[in-house]
């Protein structure tokens, strides 16, 4: 390995696997979520001499990967070989074995079936309330953050995750909004932080 090669490892393996939790947000499947990382990457290594000297690199990377999918949201939307994607979780999913920790086989899969539930309901979510609840709710990320890597004014994204979550209580039938209730939904959301 050159010493560009390893300069270049050291700068972005910190955030390989935050961008990768993101890009699998981004794009519902693990084979394009790894396409859009592995571009990112083709497409930051020529410049990281640059990157270098970027004060906070986590944001501007997430700002870059967004954009990068965006375009290619775009490209593939007016592809004439544009074929619908199967939106259905496969086996090889990562999400897929989200189980409990303590060895219960009975809590495992009923874990597992809350999980697969509440990733059924985000990803029938719109893709704008899908990216700011999961860069927000599951990622842990500000909105001051958000606003820079989606380039939106913040009264716009605070609206947009106030929609977002309305929406997933309504997907997964729960009409009440008892604080206890947010607090375990939004715990259960950044556990999933660490399955992908």
């Amino acid at each position: 390995m050159s010493k560009r090669d390893n300069a270049f490892e050291v700068l972005i393996r910190p955030h390989l696997q935050p961008l990768y939790r993101v890009a699998y947000r981004l794009t519902g499947r693990r084979e394009d979520a790894e396409d859009l990382i592995q571009e990112l990457l083709m497409k930051l290594y020529p410049r990281h001499r640059e990157i270098e000297a970027i004060e906070r690199l986590r944001p501007w990377l997430l700002r870059v990967m967004y954009c990068q999918f965006i375009d290619n949201h775009r490209r593939h939307s007016r592809s004439p070989l544009h074929l619908a994607s199967d939106s259905t979780t496969t086996a090889s999913d990562p999400l897929e074995y989200l189980a409990a920790a303590d060895g219960d086989p009975e809590a495992d899969a009923e874990q597992a079936a809350q999980n697969r539930e509440l990733l059924t309901a985000i990803a029938r979510l719109s893709e704008d309330h899908r990216i700011v609840l999961s860069l927000h709710d599951i990622e842990g990320y500000t909105l001051e953050e958000i606003q820079t890597t989606l380039d939106c004014p913040i009264g716009t994204l605070k609206s947009r995750l106030h929609r977002a979550r309305a929406r997933l209580r309504e997907l997964l039938g729960r009409e009440e909004r008892a604080e206890a209730g947010e607090a375990a939904a939004e715990t259960r959301l950044r556990g999933i932080q660490g399955n992908v």
